[in-house]
Order: C-alpha cells, then sequence, then structure tokens
C-alpha cells in the first residue's frame, strides 16, 4: 500500500474515534441544550447547509492546486471547532462550533480525489471504500466510549475528550504528501461537466437516493431514547454497531461492481428503516443501525461509477459536486423530520421505506444505462 494511504487510513482511524465520541449525540445535546425537535432540526439543516457551500470550490481547488493543503486545513479547522464545542456552555457558542466543524465536509472531495489518485493497483471503488472502512472502524468504539463517558460525566466532557483525539489525528495528517496536479490536454478538453448529460442524469439518480437512504436518520437519535426507551449507554452500543457495519460493509460491498453495490446498499438501509420501525430493545435495533452501514458504504460506490463518466482532471469538482446534492439534502430533510417526528414519530420510518423501494428501481436501471452508453 501507498505510504501515503497508511497515513490516510490511520488519520480517519484515529478522527472516526473522535467523532464517534459525540457526532451521534449532537441531537440529544442539543436537546439538553434547550432546543426543541423541531428546533434540531432547523438546526440540523443549518448545519447541513454548512457542509453545502464548501463542496465545490474545494474540489475545484484540489483540482487546480493540489489536494494536501485542503486535507490539512480541515483537519485543523474540525479541531478547533471541536474545541469551541467543548468550551462553549450555552447554545449560542455551541452552535458556532458546530456550524464550524460542518464547514469541514469540505474535505471530502479533496480526500476522495486523494485517494483515487494514490490508489495504484487499486479499482477506484476499493480506495474509496478503504478510507470508508477505516473511518467507520475508528467510530466503533467512539459511540460506546461517548455513552459512557456522557452517562457518567455529562455529554459536554465527550467534546474534550474529541479534541485530544484529533489532535493526534492532525499530526497524522501532516505527515502524507502532496501529489502532482492532473492536467487535460488544452487542445482536447474534456467536455465541461454542465454540458456532460450522463452525468447529470447519473446525480439525479444519486440525489434521489440519498434523499430516500437518509430521511430517517437525523431524530434517529432522539426516537432511540424517548420513544424507545434507551440510556445514553445503550445508545453508544446502538451507535458502536453502527459504526461496525459502516467498516464491515465498506469493505463487503467495494466487492461488488459499483452499480450493483449501489442497489445492495440501499436494500440494507431500508432493512435499517424497517426494524426501526417495528423493532424495540437494544439488539434488534443495533442491527437496524448496522444494516444503515449500507448508507456510508454507498458514497464511494457513487463516487467510483461517476469516475467512469469524467475526464481525470475533472475528478475533483466532480466529487464535489456530487457531495453537495448530500449536504442541500441534509438541510432540506431534518427540518421536514423534526416537523413530523413531533406529530408522530413511527411514521418517518414506513415513509423512508416507500422512498428507497423506488429508488431502489431507479437505482438498478438508469446508470447502468449511462455508463455503458
Amino acid at each position: 500500500m501507498n505510504r501515503n494511504l497508511v497515513f490516510v487510513a490511520l488519520a480517519l482511524l484515529t478522527w472516526g474515534f473522535g467523532e464517534g465520541l459525540f457526532f451521534n449525540f449532537q441531537p440529544i445535546y442539543l436537546k439538553e441544550l434547550g432546543s426543541s425537535e423541531k428546533e434540531i432540526g432547523f438546526i440540523l439543516g443549518a448545519f447541513g447547509a454548512a457542509m453545502a457551500i464548501t463542496h465545490i470550490p474545494a474540489g475545484r481547488m484540489a483540482d487546480r492546486i493540489g489536494r494536501r493543503p485542503l486535507l490539512v486545513i480541515a483537519w485543523l479547522t474540525g479541531l478547533v471547532s471541536t474545541i469551541i464545542m467543548a468550551f462553549a456552555r450555552d447554545l449560542p457558542l455551541f452552535l458556532v462550533g458546530m456550524m464550524c466543524y460542518g464547514l469541514t465536509a469540505f474535505v471530502s472531495s479533496p480526500l476522495g480525489s486523494y485517494v483515487t489518485a494514490a490508489r495504484g493497483n487499486w479499482s477506484v471503488g476499493s480506495a474509496l471504500s478503504m478510507t470508508t472502512a477505516t473511518f467507520g472502524m475508528g467510530m466503533v468504539l467512539g459511540p460506546i466510549t461517548g455513552g459512557w463517558i456522557g452517562d457518567h460525566f455529562g455529554l459536554r466532557a465527550v467534546y474534550f475528550v474529541a479534541a485530544g483525539v484529533f489532535v493526534v489525528s492532525s499530526l497524522l495528517v501532516l505527515l502524507i504528501q502532496n501529489q502532482p496536479i492532473d492536467r487535460h490536454d488544452p487542445e482536447a478538453p474534456p467536455l465541461n461537466l454542465i454540458n456532460n448529460t450522463r452525468l447529470k442524469y447519473f446525480l439525479g439518480v444519486v440525489g434521489f437516493a440519498v434523499l430516500a437512504m437518509y430521511f430517517a436518520q437525523p431524530l434517529t437519535p432522539n426516537f432511540l431514547e424517548d420513544v424507545r426507551g434507551l440510556s445514553l449507554s445503550n445508545i453508544g452500543i446502538v451507535f458502536g454497531l453502527g459504526a461496525l457495519g459502516n467498516s464491515l460493509m465498506a469493505i463487503t460491498l467495494s466487492r461488488f461492481e459499483p452499480h450493483r453495490g449501489y442497489v445492495v446498499a440501499q436494500v440494507l438501509v431500508a432493512a435499517f428503516a424497517l426494524i426501526l420501525w417495528r423493532g424495540t430493545g437494544t439488539p434488534i435495533l443495533a442491527l437496524g443501525y448496522f444494516l444503515l452501514g449500507g448508507f456510508r458504504a454507498s458514497r464511494p460506490l457513487a463516487f467510483a461509477q461517476a469516475r467512469s463518466l469524467v475526464h481525470e482532471s475533472q475528478m475533483g469538482l466532480t466529487y464535489g459536486v456530487i457531495e453537495t446534492i448530500n449536504a442541500i439534502i441534509y438541510i432540506l430533510v431534518p427540518p421536514l423530520a423534526g416537523l413530523i417526528y413531533e406529530k408522530n414519530p413511527l411514521s418517518i420510518y414506513p415513509l423512508a421505506l416507500v422512498m428507497i423501494g423506488v429508488s431502489i428501481i431507479i437505482s438498478s436501471i438508469v446508470p447502468r444505462r449511462l455508463i455503458h452508453a
């Protein structure tokens, strides 16, 4: 394995552990700070907006100035943001840190293009799935540890621990090397993304798939506590099994042809929605979160399919466009989910099942025709 991929994997492993300490508990902690479920939905939507505005500029900058500088900036910004959240004693300052943390989402497109360029003999899907798997392995112990800390010392304490872990992760990412910048032949420029019809159709398919798969997720932490009656420690176990699912599903589905793997990933998320809707008890709910690993595993599979539709010099920008679409969905869904949750928490899951079913049909047919056209 390329030495750079080793340091990227270690940085993601430690970052996954640090983020896992607090990320899934954010909706619960926001409630402790005085927010209602409706307000939490809008806060998560704003968090999605913070994520959305950075992806395309970051992808273009990665193609123009290189990927490593953006990775370093993202890691350091995440560290500072977590320190702000840790020291915040009221909602306004906490939201400043939270929104700044959302801005670090721009790392995904330069990270994806960095790993793709450094993959060597690996396939695109396998290399990108490696990043998902290592991050997911880090998150396995994060929620379990965070839940235990939350029960014994309060959720605020987990942000201090996470900041310490992020220091280590940031030192690791500083060890990666720069990469040469990909250039296209000026005499034969690639098709502009705006005019790339096949890519635009594919982006529509991915957008609807992400909408369907994400719909049931934003308020599920509150659902586990409010409706299913789980303690923070048990919720941490559920999240930990979910992180393990993220890692194992990424590794498993990377062995599939990307188009088929993308469909299987959606089937797994449908199973998550069904289990959360009908299941009770920590073990069965943990199984649901384990299967939710299909959602995170679907991301590198979408990248791998999109990569075949564009030129190498457009890789970062293309990944940035996909992440922007995802982030827009992260803006729109939480407020809607919050409104539905306050009326009937259980109704979110059958609605998600219907949308995922439609998406599976579309994703089974359209991408294959686009890629092989």
